[in-house]
């Protein structure tokens, strides 16, 4: 249904307000608050470095808040936008984004010894990569719902996919991102109801790319090694992780304060980026960090309903993958932090700093109220439920796969 026939429809209900807008409002709330705070912690991380790079406390943050009205821009078009206009434009988005992969390994420009943007520094593809191959595999999977268990239609078209857009992020090189990339691929599949053997194989791959990171680069050989020296020894971890570890047992339960963390001061590295959630713990303690958590959680379970209750198998597919990515980004860059997993390079949605990665994320939350909005509307027309509530604490119809959910769903 489209969105002129939509307003037209919800016209004819005497509705409140929020009823005609239709928006997931534990979803919009929890935006909010990432954003918020994650304005206030980047200046407190970053004041220092940018007073001494650019002659100016507030120039990061500043920049920041830019993206961030833009990054609003877009996700409110894109919520009321009916989210099938993606699937015409899907082709498209994944040619521009191979594209970029491309053109990138041929600029000079670099971020810590690894060519990744493009226009002045300004795009970061290996970002726009995530959700372009969620969009993509979305798009090919809901299509091919009665071919995913053969090879031909099934596995080789979503494998290619995967690997050419993991190849050329692993060129730049991106480890963390091509694990990310390949995960998000493998588990759309499964959900998508691909066949439990091919998934494997996809897994392999993953496996195969982290082994040619390890050997082929040194930068990928060290953190691992630091990373295995520190689960058997904290004194031998690497300085990024006793640096972090240093800025936690300062914070304890409350933290030191907003603003009088010390330890971005005095070597904490890239502490407006990678290792904001570290400036977090300092500064507002175990429970800020946990509170932070408990925001990412609250949007991984709007999303998982949101996927659930989709009124077709291509929402169902994007939605899932826009949460599982959203989640897979903060859980590896709080992990990090605490020394869970492997240090890697990634943003911590909505919070730290970095343009790509902000639009990127919140064009993905766009996608999700947008897929909310149709679910929504869907349910009013059939008043299955109170138009107000918007959230159906009974749970979904059954979880994340596909098959269990029932492929006979409507596509669109």
């Amino acid at each position: 249904m489209g969105n002129a026939a939509d307003v037209e429809f919800l016209k004819t209900k005497q509705a409140r307000v929020s009823t005609k807008l239709l928006i997931d409002v534990p979803i919009l709330v929890t935006v909010i608050i990432l954003l918020i705070l994650g304005l206030l912690f980047l200046y407190s991380a970053s004041w220092n470095f940018a007073l001494q790079e650019y002659d100016n406390a507030g120039y990061i943050v500043i920049r920041q808040a830019i993206w961030v009205v833009l990054g609003l821009v877009l996700a409110t078009i894109l919520t009321f936008m009916d989210y099938h206009f993606i699937r015409n434009i899907a082709q498209l988005i994944i040619l521009g984004t191979i594209f970029l992969l491309t053109l990138v390994l041929f600029i000079p420009s670099s971020i810590q010894g690894a060519t990744r943007t493009v226009l002045n520094g300004s795009v970061q593809p290996s970002e726009l990569a995530k959700i372009a191959l969620i969009i993509y595999l979305a798009y090919w999977l809901s299509n091919k719902q009665d071919k995913l268990s053969t090879l031909v239609w099934g596995f080789f078209p979503v494998i290619s996919i995967i690997g050419i857009i993991s190849v050329l992020v692993l060129l730049q090189p991106d480890v963390s991102a091509t694990i990310t990339i390949i995960f998000l691929g493998a588990v759309m599949f499964y959900v998508a109801g691909g066949n439990p053997k091919h998934l494997g194989v996809i897994l392999l791959l993953a496996l195969f790319i982290f082994l040619c990171g390890y050997f082929l680069f040194d930068k990928v050989s060290t953190r691992i090694n630091d990373y295995v020296n520190g689960l058997k020894d904290p004194s031998l971890a690497s300085y990024h992780i006793q640096r972090s570890t240093e800025a936690i047992l300062r914070g304890g339960l409350t933290g030191v304060g907003l603003g009088k963390g010390v330890v971005k001061l005095t070597g904490l590295p890239v502490a407006w980026t990678d290792s904001i959630f570290t400036v977090i713990l300092e500064e507002t303690g175990l429970l800020g960090g946990t509170f932070i958590i408990l925001l990412y959680l609250v949007l991984i379970w709007r999303g998982y309903e949101i996927s659930v209750n989709a009124p077709d198998t291509f929402g169902k597919l994007l939605a899932a993958g826009v949460t599982l990515w959203i989640g897979i980004e903060a859980f590896i860059n709080i992990g990090v932090m605490v020394n869970i997993v492997p240090f890697a390079g990634n943003a911590l949605p909505l919070i730290s700093s970095g343009g790509s990665s902000l639009i990127c994320t919140l064009a993905g939350i766009g996608i999700l109220m947008s897929v909310s909005r149709s679910s929504a509307i869907e349910a009013l027309k059939k008043e299955r439920k109170t138009p107000d509530a918007l959230i159906d604490l009974r749970g979904g119809n059954g979880g994340w796969r596909i098959s269990s959910l029932g492929r006979g769903s409507r596509k669109r």
